[in-house]
């Protein structure tokens, strides 16, 4: 891939929204047994959109350019998108109005030392910084302990779902939940591609996971949308056995498409004394590797 290009990304979301919905979910008659067509047809989106039929196929045919919020909102209500969804309609628009340009190459993010010293004041969690794409920019000591695995690939900075899907083998011994984990990257990643479609090195990412990964084509081929969000992620690791940590992930507001997060556990439960674990065990492998520096020194 060596460009997103904005109208096919506008055109497979709406058609693929469009495609999902029953005229029975939308309260609409169905009118005869074979619909040649699967979901809502292009002027039934229009009738509850309360727009024109030639308005809408524009549309879908790639062109958002003149259409007011108010048009938007319609139409995401007409297509019952949730919240993921509607705020992509609104970055695929805003990408559409925008003047055209050629593709960028954002600054290396470098995360200031503060952040870095608000990572390490984080002792008894595992916390890292990353941004859009999944890079990770920084950590401190426990989650470079638990997140081992995906360190073990030398290249830099590390990718969580560059990981996932072309370490696939390693990625689902580490992830008890790898398919629920695998959908949820590749809809992050198009949500960020949605809000920079000309960033290059988005663009090479999706490029090198599509050429090398069947399962990040099919996923990436979906238009799913997802947000970052808190929730739930379950991983085994190889020092201290399973960890079903509790994540949330936080939006920087200084350093804007950066997000802290951070692994918890409740009290008491058979996570937190592995965390605990886990933390003695990189505290000694900290140790280790000062002896080492001061003996070679």
């Amino acid at each position: 891939m060596a460009t997103m290009d904005l109208r096919t990304e506008i055109r497979e979301f709406l058609s693929s929204r469009r495609a999902r919905i029953a005229p029975e979910q939308a309260g609409l008659p169905a009118y005869g047994g074979n619909r040649r067509v699967k979901g809502l047809r292009r002027e039934e989106v229009a009738l509850l959109a309360g727009v024109s039929v030639d308005y809408y196929v524009r549309m879908e045919r790639g062109s958002l350019t003149g259409a007011s919020d108010g048009v938007l909102d319609a139409l995401a209500s007409a297509l019952q998108l949730d919240e993921a969804e509607r705020d992509h309609l609104f970055h695929l628009a805003r990408q559409s109005r925008a003047p055209g340009g050629p593709r960028r190459r954002r600054p290396a993010v470098t995360v200031r030392s503060t952040l870095q010293q608000v990572l390490d004041a984080i002792s008894d969690a595992p916390a890292w910084i990353g941004n859009g794409r999944y890079d990770v920019l920084a950590m401190n000591q426990l989650a470079r302990a638990l997140y081992s695995p995906v360190l073990a690939e030398p290249r830099r900075p590390a990718n969580t779902v560059r990981f996932v899907y072309l370490n696939a083998e390693a990625a689902r011994d580490f992830f008890v939940d790898y398919d629920q984990v695998a959908g949820a990257a590749a809809a992050k990643l198009r949500m960020e591609a949605g809000r920079n479609p000309h960033d290059e090195e988005l663009i090479a990412l999706v490029g090198e996971l599509s050429t090398c990964s069947e399962l990040f084509r099919q996923r990436w081929a979906s238009q799913d949308v997802r947000l970052h969000r808190s929730g739930r992620k379950r991983v085994r690791h190889p020092i201290v056995g399973q960890l079903d940590l509790d994540v949330e992930s936080l939006e920087l507001p200084a350093e804007p498409g950066l997000h802290l997060n951070v692994y918890t556990a409740s009290a008491g439960t058979p996570t937190a004394d592995n965390l605990a674990l886990l933390a003695s065990w990189a505290a000694t492998q900290q140790t280790l590797a000062t002896e080492l520096e001061a003996h070679n020194g």
